[in-house]
């Protein structure tokens, strides 16, 4: 079916994307004790390979061993695991697409448990009521100009480790409160220096990370970035704010723009709100659209030199060809739905399917992470989703396997200090 989903996009570097299509970034938790690649991570992305999009987004592979997303992640930080990351990489470009590694800093948002002094921008600490949902941080360490330089190059050298590991491009994640939007956030930026205050210094550790992963991978190799629409959070980075640094970046050399929104302590990813939305709240008019930050979208489209990917809440097929058709975007991005059913780009793209599924819409938001980290799993075992899993029986079995691989983790390190 030649449609507007199927159309190639030649992004500014030359690579092409055989299609409209992407599966968005989505946390594995499948590394090994040394935050190594795994084999049962090679058969979760052989099974993707076969999904019909034109481009894969890994999980968050961190650049600093001890700032992890979570315990199962893939750490990007010297050549040490390199084999293992090929075979993961081979197996995910088996079927001709891009495979690109998502590159990430947690900054402050990391666990307790794995680092109880996170760096950050500030010493602001993340909202303590996530405790009561299982959640707990430290208070992080406002970082030294000499430790922000340090994570540039964190940045840059993780993106020379992944293309030497094959992958055919790198996406920084600036969303979703990680460390590049903690800088680029008022509420998380409290400094006073040339990285702090006006918009144009809280965007320069941002700048700062595409400018020397350029220079380090040369102008060939595609870079791509994730970055809020808005924070969705009273006093936080706004949609204007979005915008102004896009103008930014089109000085750059920026080869695809991802847009969501939200973080952990406002979670609109998945469609939700905890807080007073600001400025950016939804309008009753546009509330129930279903992809979440479309709204917003346009006015960054009409800015960006760069395509831009929008993902977040995309179930129906004809909503993509629409936006797609109006300019708002370039890429359509999606998740959960290539999880529940890792067929669902090819089934769009030939026209065989009209609506994504949408379990997280039953199984409870704070099943939800739990749900589809288990269907994972069983795929990373070479089994088929198991869709009749209820929300509670996910996390029952989520919980457990969480904590063990948390405390393999801590014994790994425990061991290596004690060597």
């Amino acid at each position: 079916m030649n449609d507007l989903l199927s159309q190639t996009l030649r992004l500014p570097s030359g690579g092409v994307l055989p299609n409209r299509l992407a599966k968005a970034a989505m946390s594995e938790g499948m590394a090994d004790a040394k935050n190594h690649a795994t084999e049962r991570l090679a058969r979760l992305y052989r099974r993707w390979a076969a999904s019909g999009v034109g481009l894969l987004l890994s999980g968050n592979i961190q650049v600093d061993p001890n700032h992890l997303e979570r315990p199962g992640n893939v750490v990007l930080s010297d050549d040490g695991g390199m084999d293992a990351l090929r075979k993961v990489v081979e197996a995910a470009t088996a079927g001709g697409v891009h495979f690109w590694a998502q590159l990430s800093h947690t900054g402050r948002q990391v666990s307790e448990a794995i680092n109880p002094r996170p760096l950050s921008p500030s010493d602001v600490e993340i909202d303590r009521a996530l405790r009561s949902v299982g959640y707990s941080f430290g208070r992080p360490k406002p970082m030294s100009e000499r430790e922000i330089e340090a994570a540039v190059g964190q940045f840059a050298r993780a993106a020379v480790l992944a293309k030497q590991a094959g992958f055919t491009g790198v996406q920084f994640h600036g969303a979703h409160g990680y460390l590049i939007s903690q800088f680029l956030s008022p509420l998380t930026n409290r400094r006073n220096d040339r990285f702090g205050g006006t918009l144009e210094n809280r965007a320069r550790f941002l700048l700062d990370v595409i400018a020397a992963a350029r220079a380090a991978v040369g102008a060939s190799f595609p870079i791509g970035l994730k970055l809020n629409s808005s924070d969705f959070q009273k006093g936080g980075f706004t949609s204007a704010d979005c915008v102004a640094v896009v103008r930014m970046l089109n000085e750059s050399s920026l080869d695809l723009l991802e847009l969501s929104g939200g973080s952990l302590e406002q979670p609109k990813v998945v469609g939700h709100a905890f807080k007073d939305e600001g400025e950016d709240g939804l309008r009753t008019s546009t509330a129930k659209r279903e992809a979440y930050f479309l709204a917003l979208a346009g006015q960054v489209r009409a800015a960006a030199r760069m395509p831009v990917m929008v993902t977040g809440g995309f179930r129906t097929r004809s909503v993509m060809v629409d936006a797609l058709a109006r300019g708002e975007l370039d890429v359509v991005g999606i998740g959960r739905p290539l999880i529940a059913d890792p067929k669902a780009g090819a089934k769009l793209l030939a026209g065989l399917l009209d609506r994504l599924p949408a379990y997280e819409a039953e199984v409870g938001l704070f099943n939800i992470i739990p749900w589809f980290t288990m269907q994972m799993e069983r795929m990373a075992d070479g089994l088929d989703p198991d869709l009749s899993m209820t929300g509670e029986a996910a996390t029952a079995l989520f919980r457990p396997l969480e904590a063990g691989i948390t405390e393999r983790l801590l014994r790994q390190r425990r061991e290596t200090v004690c060597a």
